[in-house]
Parts: C-alpha cells; structure tokens; sequence
C-alpha cells in the first residue's frame, strides 16, 4: 500500500510540474483528425476544442474530424490507419491510444508486472509501425497526446487493475521519447488529470474525472482534457475582449479584441461594442450515455474563465451606489460601481446576446456531433467487427443478418446496429455528410460577431 501511495504522490509531482511541448494553433483551412479509441470517439474533448475556434477565431474556419473507434488498441489504429485516418487527407493528425493498450481483467489473473510488460511491448510494437507511417508524411504535422487516466484511486465499486497505471505510464514514456525525438506536438492529458483527480479526492473520495468505469471521462472530464489542449496550443490569456472606460471623462483606456465606438458620457454610459470573438458558452446539460457529469461541473477544478473566457468591462469614475447594465435595451444585471470599478466579466453573464449567440453556435455544434456519431457507429461496425468476420465493407443483407445476430448476444454491437441499418446505404452516409457540412456553413455564419449598443445608468433611490 505504501508503495501505491508513493507512486500516486510522484504521479501528482509530475502533474505539477509536466510542462508539454508546444503545440501549433490550427490555422485556416487546416483538416484536423483526432485518432483515438472510445474516449476520442465518444467525440466531446475535440468538439469542444474546435467550438473555442468557432467561438473565439470566427473568421479562422478549419475541420475537425473524429477517427476515434472504441476498443482500439495501436494494433487497431494501425490497421485502419489508410482507409480511416489518410484518406480524409487531414493536415494535422492528433493521436491518442494507452488505455486499452495497457490491458484490464488480465491483472486480476497474473504477475501484474509480467502482465505489463506483454502489453507495453505490444502497445510499442504497433506503434513503432504507425510512426515509421507518420515518418514518411513530411507535409502532415503530428501530435501525441498522453490519453487521460485510469481513477484507481476513486472510491467506487467498480474493479481496479494493479499494475495497469505502471503500463500506462509505460506507454506515456515511449510516446513521449518519439514526440520529442520526431519534434512532434505532445499534449499531457494523463499527469494533470490524475493530479486533479488525487486532489480533488482528499475533499471528495469520490470525485473523478471519469465514470463509474475509471475509464470513460464524462462532459466535465472532456472539457479539462479541451483545456489542456488549447493551453498546450498557447492560446490561454487570450481574451474575448478587454475594455476599459472613464465613465467621468468619456474616455476609452482600452479596447483588447474589439472595437468601441459612439462613446456618450451623459446620463449615464453609453457606447458601441464590437467584439473579434464570442464567449464559451459552458454546457450545463449531461450528454454522454450512462454518465452524468456535465461540463459546468469542470469549472471548480480549471480556471477556464481566468484563461479562456475573459470579457471583461471596466468602468472606472463612477459615483458610489448601484448601475444598471442593459444590452441593446436588455437588462443584463445590476453592479455596485465598486464592480464595475474592478471590472466585471460579462462571459459568465448567460443573457447577454452574445452569449445567446454563443449557445446558437453551441447547439448547431451539437447537431454537428449527432450525425458524426453515426457515422463514428458505422465505421466502427467495419472495423471493430465486420473486418474480423472478412465482410468490411460488404454492406449487403447477409452482412446485415449477422450484424442482427450478433447484437443479440453483444451489447456494443447492438448499440450501433441502428446507425449501421441506416448508415450501411451510400446514400444515407453521403447525406449525414452533406448535412454535417452544411450546418458547419452555418455554424461559420452564425458565428460572426455583432455590434452591440451598452447601457449603463445609475438606479435611482
């Protein structure tokens, strides 16, 4: 028992202090895949990564692309890595694995360290093959994210796996030698979770980051992991907008990310505001199937508005007593003008228009996933079973028939075969994809920042 302790305080050391390599911000036009398992396919930490680009680079439209298939291993990513992941031809490829890599139930029945060591061999083996395939494509840049953890330390029923952690951390290590060695992005995600997770639990035994599982983060999980990744991209401590007025003068101090115009000092402040980005909007809706963390829960354990959601308005000069702040005619809410003297961020104000705006963006983005999610369901039909049978992509009625057969008895099966009834027509599937393209039109209009009119007036007693 000391000796977990131990090796859980040095993983908390390490999630202190991992600093990752620097990853380049996606730029316009850029075709980004994330290649994982079930974690990546379950598609929210790289949804809500591309929905911080909707939200804050609204002219920088780029695509993001779920290649996640649960259960995968390297064995499988490497087996589908042509016909899934290059022939997208992304300029970005982000690729995850470790989890299934480092093995489960096999614990229970083994030498935990031989049981390790066979999977971290194997996890490497297949691994090397993918990168000598990564090697060979100078055009596309690579990242290597460190996937999240197995909570062995959550206080739940579900079963533990000693020694699993150890092979994960093995995994990480090796990831990590060919990230640098190939002078290749590295995300951590699996360090600072777990330091999260260890710190959370003193407090709360059963906090975590996961699920009931250990393995599969829920929304709040996902939107740590979609921090850590746009931190590693540098771009914390950009603001939304930063503005700065002297409501007895009339004058503005300053104008971060947007442009202020038609400033009025009499009765009150009045002037025009037009943001270059829009706020987060933080999800408070469970989405994730059999796991009700929502994302909002993230918000306690991450500083997300200190680092990615600043809309902040300062107004200094004003007399002591209570303001008004009204947005084209709305009432928004109400401040002492000691607040608005230190400055109030209107990100966390959800009325706000621009967050409504945000939230329109939010829900096409939603849309956006339901039929990515299908068309997720189909190919991982094709790769996760029909490919053992010798019927990938043989989408006829016997294919069918054993796909009915076996959810009979599979359960993971039979939760896709809905998608894979409907999916297995090329017509369908082309028209999930035509609708997914045209909600991110959409979705790249209706993001597009407005001028709004601001209001402030002191209330009258």
């Amino acid at each position: 028992m000391k000796r977990l302790v131990a090796f859980f305080l040095s993983l908390v050391t390490l999630g202190m202090n991992t600093t990752t390599a620097q990853v380049a911000p996606f730029k316009t036009g850029d075709k980004i895949a994330f290649v994982g398992n079930s974690i990546t396919e379950q598609g929210y930490y790289e949804s809500y990564v591309w929905l911080y680009y909707m939200l804050h680079f609204p002219g920088r439209r780029i695509v993001i692309l779920n290649r996640g298939i649960g259960g995968d291993r390297a064995e499988e990513i490497y087996k589908r890595f042509d016909d899934d992941v290059l022939s997208a031809d992304p300029d970005v490829i982000v690729l995850t694995f470790g989890m299934n890599d480092s093995g489960y139930w096999e614990y229970l029945k083994g030498n935990p360290d031989s049981v390790a060591r066979v999977h971290v061999a194997d996890s490497r083996h297949y691994f090397d093959l993918i990168r000598a395939r990564l090697e060979k494509l100078p055009n596309v840049k690579k990242v290597i994210i460190l996937g999240s953890p197995f909570d062995e330390t959550v206080k739940l029923k579900s079963a533990v796996f000693p020694g699993k952690v150890q092979a994960m951390e093995q995994i990480a290590a090796f990831q990590t030698a060919a990230a640098k060695a190939n002078h290749w992005g590295l995300v951590d995600f699996l360090h600072p979770m777990t330091a999260i997770d260890l710190r959370e639990q003193k407090q709360d035994s059963t906090f975590t980051l996961t699920g009931n599982d250990r393995i599969h983060p829920g929304n709040s999980g996902h939107f740590v992991m979609a921090w850590l990744f746009l931190k590693a991209q540098g771009l914390a401590d950009l603001p939304v907008a930063d503005i700065a007025i002297d409501a007895k003068s009339g004058k503005l101090e300053r104008e971060g990310n947007c442009h202020i115009t038609n400033i009025s000092a009499s009765n009150g402040l009045h002037f025009d505001y037009l943001a270059n980005s829009l706020p987060f909007p933080v999800d408070t809706v469970p989405r994730l199937w059999g796991n009700p963390h929502r994302q909002s829960e993230a918000l306690p354990v991450m500083p997300f508005y200190t680092e990615f959601n600043r809309e902040m308005l300062r107004v200094s000069g004003l007399s002591s007593g209570d303001y008004e702040l009204t947005i084209d005619g709305l009432k928004i809410a109400q401040f002492t003008a000691e607040e608005l003297g230190e400055g109030i961020n209107l990100a966390k104000l959800p009325n706000t228009p621009e967050y409504e705006q945000a939230m329109a963006v939010l829900q096409l983005n939603e849309e956006r996933m339901g039929l990515e999610s299908k068309l997720r369901q189909y190919a991982w039909l094709q790769y996760d079973y029909l490919r053992g049978i010798g019927r990938k992509f043989n989408d006829d009625l016997v294919t069918m028939d054993s796909v009915n057969a076996k959810a009979a008895k599979d359960w993971a099966v039979n939760s896709k075969r809905d998608s894979y009834r409907a999916g297995r027509y090329p017509a369908v599937r082309a028209a999930w994809e035509k609708e997914s393209k045209m909600l991110v039109d959409d979705i790249y209009t209706v993001n597009q920042p407005k001028t709004h009119r601001i209001e402030i007036k002191r209330i009258a007693r």
